[in-house]
């Protein structure tokens, strides 16, 4: 990466992280945070970091579920280890930029790329995830157009900032394609206007449920012992961590396969303490599963206890973190506007 490297994530506003948003997203930008992207440079990179509030309304909530959720995410997010001094930290929807560009990216974006993206597939429960959407269709009626669009709103906030590089896991490459194939469609139809964003390819741990392993933790789980929230309690962590579902074979061995609950604890166990897997198991062995299970919940409640503690305290100072919020959504404006405007010149709305 070059002197100007500017890294830009988005994350959704869902209340509380829980451990898969830690170990999958948010450790890894705390760890950019700290890192010199160019070793040649005596300055950290850029890190912005918007909670998209304006993604969540593809799926309506109640609004004052949305400003707690909202809330919730940026406490949790410095809880965390996120620095407002060193990363900017902003609300979507305060930067109107965001939609404008939005707009305009639409406005020159053919339907056929939309129709190949995931994300609409998914949220539809499509058992066809390469299926093409049939206009006539009964899903095509109730697909909200918001959610359809939904990439364009992700493309609109990289290039805005003028991103250089994008941290995301597998799963997410197809976003940055998009986008890049979005950047070349603008430059063909009005020219030069913000560089493509590089993929900075992140090793996302993929965390699993703890009562169905082959599926994804997530908040969305009505099941809350699901997933280990951030602001959980010792006792509930040990208590979760301890019923979750695994296997009646003896003996400690990864086989994400053959044995996916084993698998995915020993995953969390060697995340949270940054070793391998393989070490890992040879540290476990001749463990019971409950043994293994007690040493995994151990882990987490190193890692979670101060985060939650941290939290609480956020929380209770709602001042202190709605004012780095707008200190920082000042900082998002004046970058966002300035971009729009050499935008706008671009396409002749200025």
């Amino acid at each position: 990466m070059n002197k100007v490297a500017r890294v830009f994530s988005g994350i959704q506003p869902t209340g509380v992280p829980q451990l898969g948003n830690y170990l999958g997203s948010i450790k890894n930008w705390v760890t950019l945070q700290s890192q010199h992207l160019d070793p040649a440079s005596p300055h950290p990179h850029d890190q912005y970091i918007s909670i998209v509030d304006l993604h969540a309304l593809t799926v309506p909530r109640p609004p004052s579920r949305l400003r707690t959720d909202t809330f919730e995410m940026a406490a949790s997010l410095i809880a965390c280890g996120i620095d407002p001094s060193r990363t900017v930290l902003f609300r979507q929807s305060t930067v109107p930029a965001h939609t404008q560009l939005m707009w305009t990216l639409a406005c020159i974006t053919p339907v056929g790329w939309l129709n190949r993206m995931t994300q609409w597939k998914s949220k539809l429960h499509s058992n066809q995830p390469h299926a093409s959407l049939n206009v006539h269709s009964a899903a095509a009626q109730s697909l909200l157009t918001g959610l359809f669009t939904y990439p364009v709103l992700m493309a609109a906030d990289v290039l805005l900032y003028g991103a250089t590089h994008i941290p995301v896991g597998d799963d997410q490459i197809q976003h940055i394609e998009f986008t890049r194939d979005i950047c070349d469609q603008f430059h063909k139809t009005y020219g030069s206007a913000f560089s493509a964003p590089r993929v900075l390819l992140t090793q996302t741990k993929r965390v699993m449920s703890l009562k169905d392993p082959m599926r994804k933790m997530s908040k969305s789980d009505p099941n809350d012992s699901s997933r280990i929230n951030l602001n959980d309690s010792d006792d509930a962590i040990m208590r979760k961590i301890r019923k979750a579902h695994t296997d009646c074979i003896n003996g400690i061995s990864f086989d994400p396969v053959a044995r996916p609950g084993i698998s995915s604890l020993l995953s969390i166990y060697a995340a949270l303490r940054s070793v391998s897997v393989e070490q890992v198991v040879q540290e476990m062995q001749g463990l019971t599963n409950l043994q293994m299970k007690e040493a995994v919940a151990s882990a987490v409640i190193d890692t979670v206890g101060p985060i939650r503690e941290h939290m609480a305290r956020l929380v209770a100072d709602r001042g202190y973190v709605e004012n780095v919020l707008r200190v920082n959504e000042e900082k998002a404006k004046g970058v966002a506007e300035a971009n729009w405007q050499n935008i706008a010149k671009c396409i002749g709305l200025s």
